[in-house]
C-alpha cells in the first residue's frame, strides 16, 4: 500500500468503442444473433484496444495510470451484481453460487415479462442515466461477481498493471433506493455494516491478484440533492474508509468524487487512511489547509472531463501547482470519467480546422493529462510550449466570426417581462376546450414513433447524395401517413408526425440552427446501448429559416385530429450538446429561446394548434450545490417562457421531462406555466405522483403509463392500474394518458401492441368513470 500514484490519469474512458462496436455487439446477442462467447470476446478485444490505445497516448502500463472502467451497460448495475444487490423478483436469475450471466445481468437492466426493470434516473448532472439499486432487509450483500479481478487479471496478463474502479459502497448506498419489500422510511444507507465486508472481500481479492491501487467513486459526496441528511452521509463516509483501510491486504485506496467540491467531506476523508483523494478543480476549487492533507496523494482533476474544449492549459497548470501547498504528493487527471465526450477529434473529417483546434476529446484530453504531469514532474519549462499552443488557440476562439452576433445580442437585450408571460391559465383552458375538443383522459405519444431501417437508410443515402431531396421527402411523407393512419386506427387523440426526419432531438434542430456544429463520431453513451452524438454550441444562435414547419402542416393536413408540433427546448438543447464555456449558460439559453419563438409563430400561424417544447433534462442540469439553485431555475424557466410566451390562447403548449426524480423541482415545473406536462413514470410505478398532489399544481399532467427503456409490452391490466393510481393523486380533469418519452427507440410490434393496451385501459377508466367521450 505505499505504492506511489501515478503522475498522471485518468478517471475513465469511453467504452462503447470508437465505432460503437460494443452496442452493435450487445444488441446482437439481445437480437439472438451472437452468443454470449462472441460477446465476451468482443469485450475482451475493446478493453485490449483501450489500453493499447491509452499507453500511446502517453499513461503508463505498469503504474495504475489506466483506470479498468470497462462496463456492459452501467457501472451501478455493475457494482448491484458484484454485491449480489438483486431484487427479488428477479432471484430466479442468480444461479446456485450466487453468479448472474449475462443474459441475467440484461434482464435486470431491461427487465422481462411482469418483472419491471431497475428504475433508470440521471447520473449527478450529466446526460448519461444509470440503473438505481433497491435495497431492503432481504438484500443478501456478498461477493457474488468477480469480473472485476477477472479483468484486472487479463490486462495484468497482457502487460498490465492497472487500476480497477468501481462505485463506492457510500454512493453506492446512497443512490439506492428502498426495494418493494423495505418498511416504511427504510433507509439503504442503513445496510453499510453489511456492505461492507464485500467490498473487503473485493479489496482482498484484487489485492491477491496484484492490484496496487483501486478507485472508489464517490461523486454522492459532492451532491447536496441526496436525501440522506449530511450528517448521516459524513458519518457513513468516516466510517466506510475508517473500516476499509484497516484492512490487512489491499490495494491502496484512490476515492474519486467528481461532478463538484467535496466540501465538509474533503476532512473526513482526510482524515481516514485512504492514500489519495481525487479532487474536481473544474467544477470546485482548491481547497484550504487542513490537517491530513500532507499525508494523502491530492489528484488533481483539472482537464475538464465533461465538455470538448480544449480550454486553458495554463490556467489548469496553475491551478495543480497550486495543490502543491497541501501536500508534496500531487498528481494530475481529468476532472470526471472521460465516458461523457466521444474518442477523438481526429475522427472528425468534415469539421473546420478552426473549430477543430479549439477541441480536445477524450484521446487529447488524455494527452492535456500526460502534459501537465509532465510539467509537474519536470518543471514548467518543459511543458510552455503545449501550454502556448493551447493559449494560442484559446485567444484565436474567442476572436473567430460567429462566436459574437452583434444582431443576436441586441434582440436579447431588448427583451422585456412581457415577452416571458402568457395570460390566464383559466382562460387559456377555456379557449383550448373550444379549439381542440378532447375526451376525458385524452391520448398521446410523447412525440417520435419508431425509427426503423428503411427511415435510417433513407437519411443515409440522402446525406451521401445518393438519394435526391425531392425522393426523400417523398420518403418522410409516406412514413408520416403511416403513422398518421396507424393512429388513427388504434384511436389516439392528439397525433404527431412521428419525426422520421430526425437523427435525434437535438442534432436535428443544431444543423439547422446558426453557432452550432455536428460530429460524424462524436458518440457518447447515454445508457444501456443507447449512444447519442452531441452537437457542438460554438457561437451565438439564430434560425435562419423555419425548421419544422412543412413537415407538421403537412401532417396536419392528413388528419382532422390535432396534430403536435414538436420542438426541442432550450434547456435540453443545452443540456445534450457540447455548450460554449466562454458564457453564462443562462446568456446561451436566452438564444436558443429566441429561435425557438419563431418556430412557433410559424407552426401557430400555419395552423398548428398544439405545440410540444420538450424539456427532459430541466431536472438534469439542477446544480448539485443549493446555493446554485435559484439562479439555475431562474434562467431555465425563463428561456422556456420566452420560447413558448408569445403563442395565444387557443393554442396549446406542453412539455415534456424524464429520466429524473421530479419532487425537487415541481415548482420550476409549475413556473414553465405549459398547459400539459407529460413526465417519466411508470418504470417509478407513479410515485411521481404524490409529489404533484402535495404541490397544488394545477396545469394538465401526463405520467407516463408506458415504459418506453424497456422491450416489455405493458398489459392492459398494469396500464389501467397506472391511470387507476393517477386519477386517484390527481383531479381528473388535468390528466393526460401517454408513454414516459418518445418511442424511436422500439420496435413497431411491441409499440402498436403497447399502444393498444394503453387505449383499452383508458376507454376501461374513462368507461368506468362515466365519462363522456366525444365521438
Amino acid at each position: 500500500m505505499t505504492t506511489q500514484f501515478p503522475a498522471g490519469t485518468i478517471l475513465g474512458y469511453p467504452r462503447i468503442g470508437r465505432r460503437r462496436e460494443l452496442k452493435k455487439a450487445v444488441e446482437a446477442f439481445w437480437a439472438g444473433t451472437i452468443g454470449a462467447d462472441e460477446l465476451e470476446a468482443t469485450a475482451a478485444t475493446l478493453r485490449q484496444v483501450t489500453r493499447d490505445r491509452l499507453a500511446g497516448l502517453g499513461l503508463g502500463r505498469a503504474d495504475s495510470s489506466i483506470p479498468e472502467s470497462f462496463s456492459y451497460y452501467d457501472q451501478v448495475l455493475d457494482a448491484a451484481v458484484t454485491v449480489g444487490a438483486v431484487p427479488t423478483r428477479f432471484a430466479s436469475l442468480v444461479a446456485a453460487d450466487g453468479t448472474i450471466d449475462l443474459a441475467g445481468y440484461f434482464t435486470i437492466a431491461r427487465g422481462e415479462g411482469d418483472n419491471a426493470p431497475l428504475e433508470m434516473t440521471k447520473w449527478f448532472d450529466s446526460n448519461y442515466h444509470y440503473l438505481v439499486p433497491e435495497i431492503g432487509p432481504e438484500t443478501v450483500f456478498s461477493l457474488a461477481s468477480d469480473r472485476i479481478v477477472r479483468e484486472f487479471e487479463e490486462a495484468k496478463a497482457a502487460g498490465f498493471i492497472t487500476r480497477p474502479v468501481i462505485v463506492g459502497p457510500v454512493t453506492f448506498l446512497l443512490l439506492g433506493k428502498p426495494s418493494d419489500a423495505a418498511p416504511e422510511g427504510f433507509e439503504p444507507l442503513s445496510r453499510l455494516d453489511d456492505l461492507l465486508p464485500v467490498y473487503a472481500t473485493l479489496l482482498d481479492r484484487l489485492a491477491a491478484a496484484g492490484a496496487d491501487w483501486v478507485q472508489l467513486d464517490e461523486p454522492a459526496l459532492v451532491s447536496e440533492s441526496i436525501e440522506t441528511p449530511r450528517s448521516e452521509s459524513l458519518g457513513a463516509l468516516e466510517f466506510a474508509y475508517a473500516t476499509l483501510g484497516r484492512l490487512a491486504r489491499r490495494p491502496a485506496i484512490f476515492v474519486a468524487a467528481p461532478y463538484g467540491s467535496l466540501d465538509d467531506a474533503l476532512p473526513v476523508l482526510a482524515a481516514s487512511p485512504v492514500e489519495a483523494i481525487g479532487l474536481d478543480l473544474v467544477r470546485g476549487q482548491v481547497p484550504t489547509d487542513f490537517a491530513g492533507l500532507a499525508e494523502k496523494t491530492l489528484v488533481a482533476g483539472v482537464v475538464d472531463g465533461h465538455n470538448i474544449w480544449r480550454g486553458d492549459l495554463a490556467a489548469a497548470f496553475d491551478t495543480a501547482s497550486r495543490l502543491s501547498t497541501l501536500s508534496p504528493h500531487i498528481a494530475v487527471s481529468t476532472s470526471t470519467s472521460l465516458l461523457h465526450v466521444p474518442h477523438d477529434v481526429a475522427d472528425e473529417s468534415k469539421l473546420s480546422a478552426e473549430l477543430t483546434s479549439w477541441l480536445a476529446f477524450a484521446d487529447q484530453k488524455v494527452g492535456q493529462v500526460v502534459t501537465l504531469a509532465r510539467g509537474l514532474s519536470d518543471g514548467l519549462a518543459a511543458v510552455q510550449a503545449e501550454l502556448d499552443y493551447a493559449t494560442r488557440a484559446l485567444a484565436a476562439r474567442h476572436a473567430a466570426p460567429g462566436v459574437r452576433d452583434g444582431a443576436v445580442r441586441d434582440r436579447a437585450a431588448a427583451l422585456s417581462e412581457s415577452d416571458f408571460t402568457r395570460g390566464d391559465y383559466a382562460a387559456r383552458l377555456a379557449a383550448q376546450d373550444v379549439a381542440l375538443g378532447l375526451p376525458f383522459l385524452p391520448t398521446t405519444t410523447i412525440g417520435s414513433f419508431p425509427q426503423t431501417g428503411e427511415i435510417r437508410r433513407a437519411r443515409a443515402q440522402l446525406v451521401k447524395g445518393a438519394l435526391s431531396e425531392g425522393d426523400y421527402v417523398d420518403l418522410m411523407r409516406a412514413e408520416i401517413g403511416r403513422v398518421v393512419e396507424l393512429q388513427e386506427e388504434i384511436g389516439l387523440d392528439v397525433l404527431v408526425h412521428g419525426e422520421p426526419e430526425r437523427n435525434d432531438m437535438v442534432q436535428y434542430f443544431a444543423e439547422n440552427l446558426d453557432g452550432f456544429a455536428v460530429t460524424e463520431n462524436g458518440w457518447v453513451q447515454s445508457y444501456g446501448s443507447r449512444c447519442t452524438r452531441p452537437s457542438i454550441l460554438w457561437g451565438d444562435v439564430s434560425r435562419p429559416k423555419p425548421i419544422t414547419v412543412e413537415w407538421s402542416a403537412y401532417t396536419q393536413s392528413l388528419t382532422a385530429k390535432p396534430v403536435k408540433g414538436m420542438l426541442t427546448g432550450p434547456v435540453t438543447i443545452l443540456a445534450w450538446s457540447f455548450v460554449r464555456d466562454d458564457q453564462p449558460l443562462g446568456e446561451t439559453a436566452r438564444q436558443v429561446a429566441l429561435a425557438l419563438r419563431d418556430e412557433i409563430a410559424d407552426l401557430e400561424a400555419a395552423g398548428i394548434g398544439v405545440v410540444q417544447v420538450d424539456e427532459p433534462a430541466l431536472r438534469e442540469l439542477l446544480p448539485l450545490k443549493k446555493k446554485d439553485h435559484a439562479d439555475y431555475l431562474d434562467w431555465s424557466v425563463g428561456s422556456f417562457r420566452l420560447a413558448t410566451a408569445g403563442v395565444t390562447d387557443s393554442t396549446q403548449v406542453h412539455t415534456h421531462l424524464c429520466y429524473s426524480e421530479f419532487g425537487v423541482v415541481i415548482d420550476a415545473i409549475r413556473r414553465l406555466d405549459a398547459d400539459v406536462t407529460s413526465i417519466e413514470a411508470a418504470r417509478s410505478r407513479m410515485e411521481v405522483v404524490s409529489d404533484i398532489r402535495s404541490s397544488g399544481f394545477d396545469h394538465g399532467i401526463g405520467p407516463g403509463v408506458y415504459d418506453i427503456h424497456s422491450p416489455r409490452v405493458p398489459s392492459v391490466a398494469e396500464v389501467t392500474e397506472l391511470i387507476e393510481r393517477a386519477i386517484e393523486a390527481i383531479p381528473e380533469r388535468q390528466v393526460w394518458i401517454n408513454p414516459d418519452c418518445g418511442l424511436k427507440t422500439r420496435g413497431y410490434a411491441e409499440t402498436v401492441e403497447s399502444l393498444k393496451n394503453i387505449l383499452e385501459a383508458t376507454r376501461a377508466v374513462r368507461a368506468k368513470a362515466g365519462a363522456v367521450v366525444p365521438a
